[in-house]
């Protein structure tokens, strides 16, 4: 090196965090099981065990998966296998999904407290009776053990359907698939299914009221108690 030579400076290395050291460590046990698509994983028991984590460690790092399509975590089976990708590909797909987080979060506020608001304004008998076969649909899959992703995607489409607004519904459907992304992660968290399912029926109660300004508190509480997630810490 010259005299003249300015040196690059260092980069401080980022230490992975726990979840993605476990995304690596069952994506090298796919690959090492010569795991296909269709393929069942172990029981999270077992791979809680395997790995020496806890179910709760485990299952974050079992969303962050399903987010990025590479499993489908169903009720009763477990974790099905759908694609086997790079480890480097998941991992960086993991990091820009995190990044992105908080922009979603901003977009879910700015979009449904609005249409909260307005279908407490504009809803009709039938939008009403949408919403609440929503709810019960939630309601019953969380009784057998579910997440209620289902139901609770169903619910969000009635209250958007109930404001009448077809602008914003376009908008809402644009952003649908990162919503997903964010609904299976805050499900994810212990306790946070039925937690979701209250603040729903609180949402429901203002707008059966026809209480605009209670349905706004209401959906801006129930967005800020879903973006609770693990991802973000």
């Amino acid at each position: 090196m010259t005299r003249d030579a300015i040196p690059q400076p260092l980069m401080r290395v980022t230490k992975p965090r726990l979840y993605e050291q476990l995304v690596a460590q069952l994506l090298a046990y796919i690959e090492s099981a010569h795991l296909g698509p269709g393929d069942l994983l172990p029981a999270e028991r077992e791979l809680a065990e395997r790995l020496g984590v806890s179910r709760a460690t485990l299952a974050q790092a079992l969303v962050a998966l399903e987010v990025l399509g590479v499993i489908d975590v169903q009720h009763g089976t477990g974790a099905v296998l759908i694609y086997r990708p790079s480890i480097a590909a998941v991992i960086s797909g993991l990091r820009e999904h995190r990044n992105r987080l908080p922009e979603i979060v901003e977009a879910r506020t700015t979009l449904e407290v609005k249409l909260a608001e307005l279908a407490a304004e504009r809803r009709t008998d039938a939008d009403l009776l949408a919403i609440e076969d929503a709810l019960r649909a939630m309601a019953e899959e969380i009784a057998v053990g579910d997440r209620g992703a289902h139901g609770d995607e169903l619910f969000h489409q009635a209250v958007t359907a109930a404001a009448h607004s077809p602008v914003l519904a376009q908008l809402m459907a644009f952003i649908a698939e990162m919503i997903l992304e964010t609904r299976l992660e805050s499900l994810a968290q212990p306790g946070r299914p039925e937690q979701s399912l209250a603040s729903h029926r609180t949402i429901t109660a203002a707008i059966r009221a026809q209480d605009a300004t209670a349905a706004t508190a209401a959906m801006l509480s129930h967005i800020e108690l879903v973006s609770d997630v693990a991802l973000l810490k």
